[in-house]
């Protein structure tokens, strides 16, 4: 965070951004209505907590600059790139149904996640819920489909390209080869195939017992319906926002457009808007608008569009931001103190702290501290050389373990927004953590064992 020297922060500051987890996990539980209705006032009021911290230690100028830059260089480029994407996704309508046996879910989730680092995992993500919600509606058991879904297709998938996840495309700016992340394709291709059997395999055994139960095959439409895809113009528009995307990184990496709108925040302080972010935020804006005007409404209710789940997603991720300002320049200033010197320790603690903190500034301190640590040959980005070993771990660290809580990843947020919006229950919190921990962790043991060590 520019401006700030976070030597002297206290251990302790990561108290807003910890409250402001807690009240996401605890809220629902414990007054579903209250939550719904006041958690722009939490995440507000762990907001100001988090700023009054900042102002304490550091004064007006300093504090102001840190909050403006997590919101102009961080909030500001997620909020426009998630509600670009779910506008544009939203009117793009897969029309036909079939019923969700364990080999047409399978299907859509193996697509989904093969797309993923293509469109982005929040883009394929959006486009492959909505057909995969429809299907689930005649089912009995079908918490754990989307709870795959999340680790698959919002997760997993995205591990290839910086256009996937949100970490990876950092490090495209900050200089690592567009196409390097391929590399991660042996371990990418072995998690995505054992989470998928290990899918295959539940929902083929609780799809059993639904025909056992009813004496017959769940209720729903017959496999072979016909399928054709409404909104074709919104492709369009999903390809233009990708390319802003990927022309925005290959625009700053070569210095194109350089300087920006400078923003005075006193005689001391001030920050400057690169006209490259300017032009990248007002691209999306308008390509959401386009969207939104020309698509017809009747692909809206088709799909069911609804602006809760992004209004959900910019409430509470707000709060996340601006809360965890103390947290990451503890973690900035720490990491290095963290020890890990070897892959199977970046990938650890990468991951570990990605799953609860955002996962590419997380990406970003241990992407610093492995250059650190010097090397005589490596991948060179603007942060030094960097061993290889140690950009694949710190790169599936930030990429995988998102899977491991709701927070850890925008995607898996939405998608189970979504999903409840569909009468479908989902787990809260902490019983999310339990089934990530008990299915993905002896996965990353796994990992560790055959790729990290």
């Amino acid at each position: 965070m520019n401006g700030m020297n976070a030597a002297d922060l206290p251990v302790w500051s990561v108290l807003p951004f910890a409250g402001m987890l807690f009240s996401i996990a605890l809220g629902p539980l414990l007054g579903p209505r209250w939550w719904h209705a006041r958690r722009g006032l939490v995440s507000a009021g762990w907001s100001f907590l988090a700023i009054g911290m900042l102002l304490e230690h550091r004064g007006g100028s300093a504090a102001l600059e840190a909050v403006l830059h997590v919101a102009v260089y961080e909030y500001l480029p997620f909020i426009c790139l998630l509600g670009a994407l779910f506008v544009v996704c939203g009117g793009i309508h897969i029309q036909g149904e079939a019923a969700a046996t364990p080999r047409f879910n399978g299907l859509l989730i193996a697509v989904g996640t093969l797309l993923a680092s293509w469109i982005g995992t929040l883009g394929a993500s959006l486009l492959f819920i909505r057909p995969l919600l429809r299907a689930l509606r005649h089912r009995r058991y079908k918490t754990h489909t989307i709870i795959f879904f999340i680790f698959l297709v919002c997760n997993i998938g995205g591990a290839l390209t910086p256009v996937g996840d949100p970490p990876l495309f950092l490090g495209y700016l900050h200089g690592v080869p567009f196409f390097w992340t391929l590399r991660l394709l042996p371990i990418t291709v072995f998690n995505g195939v054992v989470l998928w059997s290990v899918y295959l395999t539940l929902d083929g055994w609780l799809y059993r017992r639904e025909i056992k139960a009813g004496g017959h095959r769940p209720v729903g439409p017959e496999p072979g319906s016909k399928w054709r895809l409404e909104g074709n113009g919104n492709l369009v528009l999903l390809v233009l926002v990708l390319a802003v995307i990927i022309s925005s990184g290959a625009a700053a990496q070569a210095g194109w457009l350089s300087g920006g709108l400078r923003i005075w925040l006193g005689e001391s302080a001030g920050m400057v808007l690169p006209w490259v972010n300017l032009l990248r935020e007002g691209s999306l804006v308008i390509l959401a608008g386009v969207s939104w005007r020309l698509t017809p409404k009747t692909i809206h209710c088709s799909n069911q569009f609804s602006w809760e789940p992004i209004r959900e997603v910019a409430v509470l991720f707000g709060g996340i931001f601006i809360s965890m300002i103390p947290a990451l320049e503890v973690l900035q200033t720490r990491a290095a103190a963290i020890g890990v010197v070897d892959p199977a320790g970046f990938f650890w603690a990468t991951g570990v702290l990605s799953s609860m903190l955002d996962n590419a500034p997380t990406y970003l301190a241990f992407l610093s501290v492995a250059s650190g640590l010097g090397t005589s040959a490596g991948v060179p980005t603007d942060l030094g050389l960097i061993d290889p070993a140690l950009l694949a771990a710190v790169s599936c660290g930030a990429v995988f373990m998102g899977a491991l809580t709701y927070i850890g990843n925008a995607p898996n947020f939405i998608v189970r927004a979504m999903a409840e919006q569909n009468s479908v229950p989902m787990p809260g919190f902490f019983a999310y953590l339990g089934w990530s921990l008990g299915i993905l962790g002896p996965l990353f043991v796994l990992n560790t064992i055959l790729f990290f060590l």
